[in-house]
């Protein structure tokens, strides 16, 4: 069967790896493979290195939509991935997580009649004013096959209405929805070793494993409103100021151009002239792991950030007031603090204090593409 399997984000496109790599390992007989990428992020260090380092087979097609309103850039996300259904007349598209690159594949798929693989279905915030949950939510109801990563993902889609006893065939109208194990736990174990070897961060930063946080800020309620941006640099500076603590913060080059636009100037001057806050560019996937791995505590706004700190056994600080991935809080070893400095203080001294932290296998066994390449085999239907 032939498969569009649509990445536009970096996170898409590391989750499309595990399951390009399923493909190659185990089903290159059953099944042929067209990767889409929607130019959502189109720069080498958003989106070409990443398919160097995590092997994946480069695009066939790229959209080059770039930045733009979600509008537009959703609009012309239809418009071309339309055209290129209509030419490749694949089996099935498979879509990832809950950007505008998923919203519109799903949509572009679904009215032609084109069954929908969501991968990370059920995923819920519960805050419809992020555009993420209108996207999740859109894509899984007209999907057809629906992979989640977690028990609750499934619950949620349970709770909507979704049948999780259905009978084959599966469509749209009947969808199939499964509790399967998260690509990306398969990925942090493919390529921890990989990191480890090949990586130069640790040394480029003249950083020491277990002595270092790291920060990671993204979403456009942090680093375009003002307030927020302001509590969450003054909490940093002032725990690594502190603690005597490095702070490593990857930044996008619009996020960097906001600190200067947002940031009081008292607390802009501060922070430049931190020695122990490091801001660089955004990192490579293989440069990532390795610091989530190295990092004694992990600060972010981001949904797959919050999974890597889990699979890779470090207490998080989640930069919101909500999570997708409760589990972790419910575990004690993520805290939600939203962009409260004395929250996000409090946090920290509470990880420092609590050693020992419990990470039990709540996402999977690392082979979830594998049970979901083959369940797409049986489950659909080969033109």
């Amino acid at each position: 069967m032939k498969l569009l399997n649509l990445v536009g984000a970096r996170p898409q496109i590391i989750k499309a790896s595990a399951v390009s790599r399923a493909i190659k390992n185990h089903f290159y007989n059953h099944i042929e493979e067209v990767i889409v990428h929607t130019g959502q992020h189109y720069d080498a260090n958003m989106s070409g290195i990443f398919f160097n380092e995590l092997q994946l087979t480069k695009e066939k097609y790229n959209l080059n939509v770039g930045s733009s309103s979600h509008a537009q850039q959703t609009a012309q996300m239809l418009t071309g991935l339309e055209e290129i259904a209509l030419k490749e007349k694949p089996d099935a598209v498979i879509v990832y997580g809950d950007t505008n690159s998923t919203l519109a594949g799903s949509l572009a798929a679904a009215k032609l009649h084109i069954p929908v693989i969501h991968i990370e279905a059920g995923m819920r915030s519960f805050n419809k004013k992020m555009p993420e949950e209108i996207n999740r939510i859109c894509c899984d109801h007209v999907s057809t096959l629906l992979f989640s990563p977690t028990k609750t993902g499934f619950d949620n889609l349970v709770n909507e209405g979704f049948d999780k006893n259905a009978l084959p065939p599966y469509s749209a109208d009947n969808p199939k929805i499964y509790h399967c194990g998260d690509v990306m736990l398969d990925n942090s174990i493919y390529f921890k070793t990989i990191a480890a070897e090949k990586s130069k961060i640790l040394a480029q930063h003249e950083l020491e494993e277990n002595k270092f946080v790291l920060a990671t800020i993204h979403r456009e309620s942090n680093t375009d409103t003002g307030e927020n941006l302001n509590n969450l640099f003054s909490a940093f500076h002032d725990i690594s100021q502190r603690e005597k603590i490095k702070f490593i913060i990857p930044l996008h080059g619009r996020t960097k151009k906001m600190l200067g636009q947002n940031l009081k100037a008292k607390l802009y001057s501060e922070i430049i002239n931190n020695s122990f806050l490091k801001i660089i560019d955004p990192v490579s996937f293989l440069d990532m792991i390795l610091l989530e791995s190295s990092a004694t505590l992990i600060m972010t706004d981001s949904g797959g950030v919050q999974k890597e700190s889990y699979f890779f056994k470090k207490p998080c600080i989640i930069l919101r007031n909500e999570t997708e991935w409760v589990e972790l809080t419910v575990q004690g070893t993520a805290v939600l603090c939203g962009t409260e400095k004395e929250k996000i203080r409090k946090a920290f001294d509470f990880f420092k204090g609590k050693p020992g932290l419990k990470y039990p296998e709540i996402f999977g066994d690392g082979k979830a593409a594998e049970f979901i390449c083959s369940e797409i085999i049986n489950n659909i239907k080969s033109s």
